[in-house]
């Protein structure tokens, strides 16, 4: 790595001249702050190691250098006159390690070694975030109805702020892909968005979660644990469902966006972030004020911006771009002039009413695309509340009678075998074989969810040939209702 030491001690610096390139480093040696910070200018480093008290400027005013120069490069102290205060005031620069003098060479080794590591996981990290940003693309607001319109404009100029962000809309409307979209559009899209439901968290453990904890804060803390606030340090936090967030916990999270610090459960100093948040409900927060449920400031302090987003029902001019939008998501490989889905298909969708918004759309045409081999999607893909095939009970043909009736001719001879009349014949009609075949397969995707793998198991087939049954189905259905 590229190392800047700074000590105004001129054996510790002819000692680190020799042994850091020894360790495999390029190393810079300065004899006091003033030097440091005009290497700082010149060259950027991995990391600074500087001496806590040196004529005139500090080690603390280099680290603040720097902070505000480049932010990814790791800060060490080492000094001989440790104090508290001088701990805090590191721990608030956010350093990286704290050295005593005297120290030993291998301390400095196994502090630098583990800076390495830490340095060669965030470079895999950022090249892991670069090839899914790469695979998802930029995201989506996808419509072009007046109502979309409003929040895709409202998104655009509040993403350039820094203000915190309250999305509300029902479920399954697509708050997070909003959150998405205003993380991508402001100047924290390099660093990370980190989203997480506070209703999805234990209530016990919400806390630990957010903020981090230090080890033997509670029983099961055995190490040290950043918390998300640390984790989204320089990106956006995405609080979804805020009104579930316990009332015991929504002054820390008031104090945080206030002051920018947090800290951590069992420990006493605290850690300053730089974080963006962004908050979702499907919840009316007025009214959880009123029943003294949630806390009337933090309320005004999650708000300063509003984004409401309509519900797919009076949004349904979108449903054509929506289904096309899935469907090409799922069939990647599809002709691009291909039709996607028939008339009859959005017509269809057009008289649902949509309780579960674009979610439950979303599972609609991944429904119709498992049942459906080649493009377009008509009605008998969707499921049954949308018009779909309807599975029928499986009957199967009454037995015939064990001993001959009244209606069955007498047995003339033993090589001559009963013959039933004419009204035993024609009581039952009998059903065949591939009927019974096809009612067994939509029974059993019903059963299954969909999943063809799972029917084709369960039915003792091959998925190939459950494809070819589907396929005769679909084509005995067509002529049908023709």
């Amino acid at each position: 790595m590229r190392i800047l030491f700074a000590d105004d001690e001129s054996s510790i610096q002819e000692l680190m001249r020799i042994e850091l390139p020894r360790l495999g480093h390029e190393a810079t040696v300065c004899p006091d702050g003033r030097t440091a910070l005009a290497a700082l200018d010149r060259t950027a480093y991995d990391c600074v190691i500087v001496d806590l008290d040196m004529p005139g400027i500090g080690g603390l005013d280099v680290i603040t250098r720097v902070r505000e120069t480049s932010p990814d490069t790791e800060t060490v102290i080492i000094t001989g006159k440790s104090s508290l205060e001088s701990a805090v005031a590191a721990v608030r620069q956010g350093v990286f390690d704290y050295l005593t003098k005297p120290c030993k060479l291998a301390d400095i080794q196994a502090v630098l070694e583990r800076v390495r590591k830490k340095r060669e996981l965030n470079a895999r990290l950022r090249a892991l975030e670069g090839r899914v940003r790469r695979a998802e693309g930029a995201t989506q607001l996808v419509g072009d109805s007046a109502a979309l319109d409003r929040v895709k404009r409202l998104v655009a100029r509040i993403a350039a702020s820094e203000s915190n962000v309250l999305i509300r809309g029902e479920t399954g409307t697509g708050k997070e892909l909003v959150a998405r979209a205003i993380h991508e559009g402001s100047r924290r899209v390099a660093g990370p968005l980190v989203a997480v439901n506070c209703g999805a968290l234990p209530e016990h453990l919400v806390e630990s979660e957010l903020f981090g904890h230090r080890k033997g804060a509670f029983t099961g803390a055995e190490e040290h644990r950043a918390g998300l606030f640390e984790v989204a340090d320089g990106g956006t936090l995405f609080l979804d469902e805020i009104g579930e967030l316990p009332k015991s916990l929504q002054p820390r999270l008031l104090r945080a966006l206030e002051s920018g610090e947090i800290r951590r459960v069992g420990d006493s100093h605290p850690i300053t972030v730089d974080v963006r948040v962004v908050c979702a409900t499907h919840r009316s927060l007025e009214e959880m004020v009123a029943a003294g449920t949630f806390r009337e400031d933090l309320l005004f302090r999650i708000n300063t911006f509003e984004v409401a987003i309509p519900p797919l029902r009076e949004r349904l001019e979108d449903l054509p771009a929506l289904v096309q939008h899935f469907v090409r998501k799922s069939r990647p490989h599809a002709p691009p002039e291909a039709v996607v889905a028939d008339a009859e298909v959005f017509g269809a969708l057009a008289a649902h009413q949509w309780p579960g918004n674009i979610r439950e759309l979303a599972n609609v045409i991944e429904h119709a695309l498992v049942l459906c081999d080649e493009l377009p999607l008509s009605v008998g893909h969707l499921p049954a509340r949308l018009g779909g095939l309807k599975p029928r009970p499986a009957t199967l043909p009454a037995p015939l009678p064990m001993q001959p009736s009244a209606s069955v001719a007498p047995v003339q001879s033993a090589p001559t075998p009963a013959v039933p009349s004419p009204s035993l014949v024609s009581a039952k009609k009998p059903v065949s074989l591939r009927e019974l075949e096809m009612r067994a397969i939509i029974e059993g995707l019903e059963r299954n969810h969909g999943n063809k793998v799972r029917t084709a198991e369960e039915l003792g087939i091959s998925l190939k040939t459950l494809y070819n049954k589907l396929h005769q189905l679909h084509e005995g259905a067509t002529e049908r209702s023709a």
